[in-house]
């Protein structure tokens, strides 16, 4: 009887909660998309938080979507790129870069990129509005080609699709449910939805995202979601972890001026 009941007890135990390695730190940061003045402010704020923690071994994930919709693409960029110069940070492939990489070469996914927030991407680094829009489709790769340096193409090429640390699993839109890590289709970690977000069952990892834009950080048993839609709310969401503890730093654009944030989550 007691061997039983030490069964039941034993089967409704909770779930170890999700961790990382001892020593450890990480910040995931959600979808930037040329708001560079948000991204700037959440970096400085990531940057003090780090080093008023205690000494760790810390890597920054920035989670997709670096590009496009927002007024500063090629701020963004260049302030990623100097970034990474100075510290442990690794970017994920969002849809955004990879339509932006893809209609370099093919006019079809240039239309596609042009209409989704490709126009500011473009305007950003310099090409020059009245030119834009007199322009057909070979005459935008043209210009395109002329504006945006070479070595930010480089730099974009060279972003990740899955990044893993700890109990950890960092994409930029999410998984296929019940398909290993190691076997998910590329183009899934960077544009899926469904049936990711709805999905009730572990992943084996908690599965860190951006992609869909949420009022507030989605915190699930599961999966974490952290696109807070900073071009459209003037709202910009970093996620910290170590061990098992986690807490937000959110830099928020109001009244013209940006002002950070912070506090602990469960």
């Amino acid at each position: 009887m007691f061997s039983k009941l030490r069964s039941l007890f034993a089967g409704s135990a909770p779930a170890p909660r999700a961790a990382l390695p001892e020593g450890t730190r990480a910040y995931a940061v959600g979808d930037i998309h040329g708001c560079a003045d948000l991204f700037a402010a959440l970096a400085e704020a990531i940057d003090a938080d780090d080093a008023a923690r205690s000494a760790a071994q810390t890597t920054v994930v920035l989670l997709g979507d670096l590009i496009d919709r927002g007024p500063d693409s090629a701020g963004v960029v260049e302030r990623a790129r100097q970034w990474q110069a100075a510290r442990a940070v690794r970017i994920l492939m969002g849809n955004h870069e990879e339509m932006f990489l893809d209609s370099l070469e093919k006019p079809e996914v240039l239309r596609h990129f042009l209409r989704y927030g490709g126009k500011e991407t473009v305007l950003s680094y310099g090409v020059n509005e009245d030119a834009y829009h007199a322009a057909d489709l070979a005459e935008t790769q043209a210009l395109m080609r002329g504006a945006i340096p070479a070595d930010h193409i480089d730099f974009i090429r060279g972003f990740e699709d899955t990044i893993v640390l700890g109990d950890y699993a960092f994409v930029h839109a999410g998984i296929m449910p019940d398909v290993p890590l190691d076997q998910q289709r590329v183009g899934d970690l960077r544009w899926i939805r469904q049936p990711f977000l709805d999905h009730p069952g572990s992943h084996g990892a908690v599965v860190v995202h951006g992609h869909t834009i949420f009022k507030k950080p989605d915190i699930l048993h599961n999966r974490i979601g952290i696109d807070t839609g900073a071009y459209e709310t003037g709202v910009l969401t970093a996620l910290g972890l170590e061990g098992e503890t986690r807490w937000l730093i959110e830099a928020r654009a109001e009244d013209g001026a940006i002002r950070v944030s912070q506090r602990s989550i469960s």
